[in-house]
């Protein structure tokens, strides 16, 4: 490309935030280039939710859903009263896209396809003639005063009156989340909070729990304890894996998991039959131990538990699987309640950014105007998506930061540029 190509706004990052926040200003009909370093645009999005894309969740209580982004989501106020979820989904089904919601309120395309979320984004920056570079690295921004002058890149300089960092966190790193923007940030005079991996999976000592790689459990519990004391209690579905556990109710705490290992150390308590309580479980046992009384002990869970977890807590229960279950005595049974009520895992460490699916921490909300996403520092730089320091639990709450930050970001940027002209 020439030399020193003038735009109105430049997008960096070709993820959800600056995808639409592209689109959006385009759209205004601004003069608009997004750039994108990996050699296709949304290569993030096409893997999350495991390829069918959460695309956001369906609150459409502003209030409620700002709870859930909690000591930061106030910041989003303003963006979610814009564009919120009702106003995401009305985007996206408009324009050809099916969706559907699951348990948890999460909303999925219908077609269970992330692809189908990026066609449509991909088609809207077509359609709003927004310039699309790929395989573009921003090398260095430069600045004079309190304003960017332009950006160099590997495909030489360009120019705008308006700047958007949506460069998303560190979270994935193989899908170009590397943190540059953090980076670029803190070069052009912001603050940027400790970044830490969030919504990510918890790795665990005990060896039995190798044993369940890839048993999903619904309707348990987690208490979260920390030198033993209850810190936090959470209920829905988890996944065992090769390394410890994972899913929903395990990718939510596991922020919180990793502040408290700060402090002691911190046990996961699995509550495998929530629904009943000590006594009504106890006696659950007692009937079917009756029903199978000349059956092995190893025998005599089928009804109670996936098969796979059985052997587990067979062999945790320290009762021999061979006996029959009528000769099970009274404590050996209270060993087994207290086992399923309070099966206890040992927390070693979160794996960090390569798994996580997003980031926490990022650009300073106090430096950044909730209206407009316009940096408070530096005049014709807007902010939008991961980057900026507010994140959700699992369940579609982070794209809907990407969606709303996004769109605003987009609105005001070009907005900026136009009226420069």
């Amino acid at each position: 490309m020439d030399d020193r190509i003038k735009f109105d706004v430049v997008v960096i990052g070709g993820g959800p935030a600056g995808m639409i926040s592209a689109g959006r200003a385009g759209e205004l009909g601004a003069k608009v280039v997004l750039l994108e370093k990996n050699s296709k645009l949304g290569r993030k999005l096409l893997i999350t939710g495991n390829g069918r894309c959460n695309l956001t969740q369906a609150e459409f209580n502003v209030r409620e859903m700002i709870e859930k982004f909690g000591p930061n989501g106030k910041f989003l106020f303003s963006s979610l009263s814009k564009f919120g979820v009702k106003e995401t989904l009305d985007f996206f089904n408009s324009r050809g896209l099916d969706t559907k919601v699951e348990r948890g309120d999460r909303v999925f395309p219908a077609s269970d396809n992330a692809k189908d979320v990026l066609d449509v984004l991909v088609k809207y920056l077509s359609e709003n003639h927004v310039k699309v570079l790929c395989d573009t690295r921003v090398i260095d921004i430069k600045k004079d005063g309190n304003r960017i002058t332009c950006l160099i890149t590997n495909k030489g300089e360009i120019v705008a009156n308006s700047y958007i960092l949506c460069t998303g966190g560190k979270s994935f790193p193989g899908t170009g989340s590397t943190g540059d923007g953090f980076r670029w940030a803190v070069d052009l005079g912001h603050n940027v909070t400790e970044l830490k991996p969030a919504l990510t999976p918890l790795s665990i000592s005990e060896d039995w729990v190798k044993s369940l790689q890839g048993l999903t459990l619904k309707n348990v519990r987690v208490n979260v304890l920390l030198n033993g004391e209850k810190k936090e209690s959470i209920f829905g579905e988890m996944l065992f894996t090769h390394f410890g556990v994972s899913g929903p109710i395990i990718l939510t705490i596991s922020k919180n998991v990793g502040l408290l290992m700060k402090k002691g150390n911190v046990t996961l308590s699995l509550d495998l039959k929530p629904a009943l309580d000590w006594t009504k479980l106890d006696n659950r046992l007692q009937r079917d131990f009756l029903k199978y009384q000349n059956r092995f002990f190893r025998n005599s869970l089928d009804e109670l538990l996936p098969q796979k977890l059985i052997p587990v807590i067979v062999r945790l229960s320290g009762i021999d699987p061979e006996k029959q279950v009528n000769s099970i005595t009274r404590e050996e049974r209270h060993r087994l309640v207290n086992i399923l009520k309070s099966l206890d895992m040992t927390v070693t460490g979160l794996l960090g950014f390569e798994h996580s699916l997003i980031t926490s921490g990022g650009v300073n909300i106090k430096e950044i105007d909730p209206k407009t996403m316009r940096s408070k520092l530096i005049e014709n730089l807007f902010f939008a998506g991961e980057i900026i320091d507010v994140d959700g639990p699992t369940g579609g709450y982070n794209l809907q930061i990407c969606w709303s930050t996004g769109y605003i970001a987009g609105e005001n940027a070009a907005f900026s540029a136009i009226n420069e002209k």
